[in-house]
C-alpha cells in the first residue's frame, strides 16, 4: 500500500503501528495488573481509563488522514522552494544530508513547539495533545489535526537544499520517538543519556500542569535545545497532568475545536483592536485585563481555558 503513496508521504510513522499497537497493549495490561493507587489518592501511576484512551487512540487515527493532507500541500511548497530558491541542493544520499535535515528538524521542532505554547492561535491547534489527564502511550497517539504551524517552520530547511523527502521522514522518526517518552513506567534514566536525550522524565514535567512545570522542555528527540535555551526542568515529583482548566469531554471534535471557539468568543466581546489581537496572538490565558506575569525569566499567563505550556 505504501509503494501507492509519493516518497515523501512512505511514513515511518506509518511503519511503526504495530510497534505503537504492541507498546500499548503491554503497557495497558501492565496497568491493569499493576495497578496500585499514589499515596495522595491520584490515579495510579501509568493508569488507563478507557473512555481516554479511546479519544486518544481516536484522534490518533484521524491524526494520520489529516497530517497527510497538510504534509501534501506542504509537499508543493517545499518542492518549489528547494527547486527555485535553494541556493544549492544537497545530496539526498549522503549521511551528512541525513544529519543535517534530523539536527534541523529537531531543532526547529523545539522553536515551533515553544511558540505553539506562547501565541494563542498555534496553542488551539495543540492543546488536544495535553488535555488528558493520565500519562502513557496512548497519550501519545493523541495527536493534532492541524499541523500547518510546524509545516512554515520547517520551510528554511528545503531552502537551504534539504530535500523535502528527508525532512518529512525526519518528522516521521521525531515523532515515533516521542512515543516511547511518554510513559510513567519508565523512571530517570542512565545521566548521560538524559543530559542530551528527552526522555520519559523530561516529558512527563513537559505535560505536567504544576505550576513549576508550566512551559518547560519542549525538546522532541534531543533535551539540549531546551538547556541551552533556559526552558529545561527537571523532575522533583510527579506531575499533575492535563490542562490547568479540564475540558471535560471524550468528544474528539471538541478537544480538537474547543479553543478555537474560545478565541472567536473573546475576539466577539473584546474592544478594540489591540485586544482582538491579543487574543488571537498572545499567550494562552490573555487578557486586557491580565497582563501576562513573568516568573523565572519565562513568560506565564492565568490560565482562561487552557494549559500554559504542554507538548
Amino acid at each position: 500500500m505504501l509503494d501507492l503513496l509519493p516518497d515523501p508521504m512512505r511514513e515511518p510513522t506509518v511503519l511503526a503501528i504495530p510497534f505503537f499497537v504492541t507498546m500499548l497493549a503491554i503497557e495497558w495490561f501492565a496497568a491493569w495488573k499493576l495497578e496500585d493507587s499514589d499515596a495522595d489518592g491520584r490515579a495510579p501511576r501509568g493508569a488507563y481509563e478507557s473512555r481516554d484512551a479511546r479519544a486518544s487512540v481516536s484522534m490518533g487515527i484521524v491524526s494520520i488522514a489529516t497530517s497527510a493532507v497538510w504534509k501534501l500541500l506542504g509537499l508543493f511548497v517545499y518542492t518549489a522552494v528547494f527547486a527555485y530558491l535553494a541556493p544549492w541542493h544537497l545530496p539526498v544520499t549522503a549521511w551528512y544530508t541525513w544529519v543535517i535535515a534530523f539536527l534541523g528538524v529537531d531543532f526547529l521542532f523545539y522553536w515551533s513547539h515553544r511558540v505553539s505554547h506562547r501565541v494563542r492561535l498555534v496553542w488551539a491547534t495543540h492543546q488536544a495533545h495535553h488535555s488528558s489527564e493520565y500519562f502513557n502511550f496512548a497519550t501519545a497517539l493523541r495527536q493534532k489535526w492541524n499541523i500547518s504551524a510546524a509545516l512554515v517552520m520547517w520551510l528554511p530547511l528545503p531552502f537551504l537544499g534539504v530535500p523535502p523527502a528527508l525532512v518529512f521522514a525526519s518528522y516521521s522518526l521525531n515523532l515515533v520517538y516521542q512515543f516511547w517518552i511518554h510513559t510513567e513506567r519508565i523512571d530517570k534514566m542512565w545521566r548521560p543519556f538524559e543530559f542530551v536525550f528527552n526522555t520519559p522524565s523530561h516529558h512527563r514535567v513537559h505535560h505536567g500542569s504544576d505550576p513549576e512545570y508550566l512551559d518547560r522542555n519542549y525538546g522532541g528527540t534531543l533535551i539540549v535545545w531546551d538547556r541551552l535555551f533556559g526552558s529545561f526542568q527537571p523532575e522533583t515529583h510527579r506531575p499533575t497532568y492535563g490542562l490547568t482548566k479540564p475540558v471535560g469531554t471524550y468528544n474528539i471534535v471538541k478537544l480538537q475545536t474547543h479553543e478555537y471557539a474560545s478565541i472567536a468568543r473573546d475576539v466577539r466581546a473584546a474592544a478594540g483592536w489591540r485586544a482582538r489581537l491579543g487574543y488571537v496572538f498572545g499567550p494562552p490565558g490573555w487578557t486586557p485585563s491580565s497582563p501576562v506575569q513573568v516568573a523565572a525569566g519565562e513568560s506565564r499567563s492565568i490560565a482562561t481555558g487552557s494549559k500554559v505550556g504542554g507538548r
